[in-house]
């Protein structure tokens, strides 16, 4: 059994700017779409350009599929990252929703790939999807200033 401590911990709500410079920093996510009108999660890599998240995908992606299917509009998608300490329960998470479309134009399709390496090494990894961000949250969860301070007097 795992011994629980209760964390002398609070919540801070980040604002949109600090959420995508968090969300920048780390380079593996969840994004979240719907499929057959479920819920289906998938880790992916991700980079920022000009402020929307991109990443890479393959044609036979349900994601791929689901991004082509509603074109003009885009797809609604969920993406989070987070960055959160497995012991102390410390870190930040970010959550952004919007619409994800399908990376078409050539010239930008082959810059991305040269700036977004896929993390599944797989030659058919050749589209791109962008997500524009419309709403993002993010938390900071850190330290009181209690557990803070008694943390140092035992330092």
């Amino acid at each position: 059994m795992i011994p629980h401590r209760d964390p002398a911990q609070r919540r801070v709500d980040l604002d949109r700017a600090e959420a995508l410079r968090l969300l920048g920093s780390v380079s593996l996510g969840r994004v979240v779409f719907t499929r057959q009108a479920l819920p289906t999660v998938r880790p992916v890599n991700h980079i920022l350009d000009g402020g929307d998240i991109v990443i890479r995908t393959h044609e036979g992606a349900a994601l791929t599929s689901r991004a082509k299917e509603s074109q003009s509009a885009g797809v609604v998608v969920a993406y989070e990252a987070d960055a959160i300490d497995p012991e102390t329960h410390l870190g930040w998470s970010v959550v952004v929703t919007g619409y994800a479309r399908l990376v078409t134009d050539p010239a930008e399709l082959a810059r991305l790939r040269g700036l977004l390496v896929p993390w599944m090494r797989q030659p058919e990894m050749d589209q791109a999807v962008r997500i524009r961000p419309e709403l993002v949250t993010g938390v900071l969860l850190t330290e009181t200033e209690v557990a803070a301070g008694e943390a140092r007097a035992h330092d």
